[in-house]
């Protein structure tokens, strides 16, 4: 059955209307949904029962409990869901992974856009997984509503500060659902978050990019890693397609001086991206952007030959790039003993 979850108010005033309702039961719809956090249409309480029946009879509002869960002992918890996907050969179970990581007073939820990847970055993890099909704005919710609950007081909201779109997959190759769920996020009929709270990750898939920075205001963050094409294409094949200078000329084109950021995302490789000449590198390719630069520890795999750098080196970038005018920051890594970390979600716990 068709999923509420992910409809605009809108399309759930036409919901409303097509079980028999009348069209402010739409209203009711998204509230009981966004805000309320209804897991069943029984909830409904101000919905007449005719109307719940038939409701039940022709949707499902969408939810799904994750599968598994695994807790680090840094207190990062990974999450294992699985999801319906379309594929040429028809529709197939397949499971993606989500991360929260409790951080004080602060709570971040990374989320998944896709099952797998398709981008075959050599530093990620996840791109060892393939490409598996295309997440719903449906699906993408049930990740932050189905944690948020897991990890609230009440059983239902509360307690995420920030969710990044850097699980497994490509956002930007997944650009309308993404758009809706972030639409549903931060409209007035829907939670109604800051878009300030969400940053959304891509190695920069300009079409998809484009989109994003035009219909949307939530921050962007965009995958680095070197400031040199031919290196940055050896680890990095979208370099191919979409060289790094157009994604920089392209942001260069929006107003990121206010409350909206651009980060950059540079995992650190020892003696091989960490290096004075690939600093001056990056100072030059985003002069006249207003943005900083994350630095991210890499976590050597057994099956992964690339170095990482040490923390001398990354220091000594950190420092450099912010006295050189680019604020800059070693990312606290996290979640690594249970595979949550950044690059290396390949639904592990699908497997225990």
């Amino acid at each position: 059955m068709e999923s509420l979850l992910g409809k605009n108010s809108t399309e759930l005033q036409e919901v409303a209307l097509s079980v028999g309702l009348p069209k402010f039961a739409g209203k009711q719809l998204a509230e009981w949904i966004y805000v309320k956090r209804a897991t069943s249409f029984d909830e409904m309480s101000n919905l007449s029962l005719k109307g719940r029946e038939a409701l039940k009879n022709a949707y499902t509002i969408g939810r799904q409990a994750p599968a598994r869960e695994a807790i680090s002992r840094d207190g990062t918890r990974k999450y294992l869901f699985p999801v319906q996907v379309k594929t040429p050969q028809g529709v197939r179970m397949q499971y993606v992974e989500s991360v929260y990581i409790p951080d004080g007073e602060r709570a971040t939820l990374c989320v998944s856009t896709q099952a797998g990847c398709q981008m075959g970055c050599r530093f990620c993890m996840t791109g060892t997984l393939g490409f598996h099909g295309q997440l719903s704005a449906a699906d993408i919710l049930n990740q932050i509503f189905e944690i948020d609950a897991l990890t609230s007081d009440d059983g239902r909201s509360g307690e995420l500060t920030n969710i990044v779109y850097m699980g497994e997959g490509e956002p930007m190759n997944n650009i309308e659902a993404v758009l809706r769920s972030l639409d549903v996020l931060t409209a007035a009929y829907g939670c109604g978050w800051s878009p300030k709270r969400i940053t959304v990750s891509s190695v920069g898939i300009i079409p998809g990019l484009k989109r994003f920075l035009e219909e949307s205001e939530c921050h962007a963050a965009i995958s680095l890693h070197s400031p040199f094409a031919i290196e940055r294409q050896q680890i990095m094949p979208s370099e191919k397609v979409y060289p790094i200078k157009e994604v920089i000329a392209l942001l260069k084109q929006y107003d990121f001086s206010h409350q909206r950021r651009i980060s950059f995302e540079y995992i650190c490789f020892g003696g091989l991206n960490d290096s004075i000449k690939h600093a001056d590198a990056l100072l030059r390719l985003l002069r006249g952007l207003n943005c900083r630069i994350n630095l991210i520890r890499f976590h050597e795999g057994v099956d992964n030959p690339l170095p990482a750098s040490n923390e001398k080196q990354m220091v000594f970038l950190r420092d450099y790039l912010t006295s050189k005018g680019i604020p800059t920051t070693i990312r606290r890594s996290r979640g690594e003993d249970i595979l949550a970390a950044c690059g290396m979600l390949v639904n592990a716990l699908e497997k225990t």
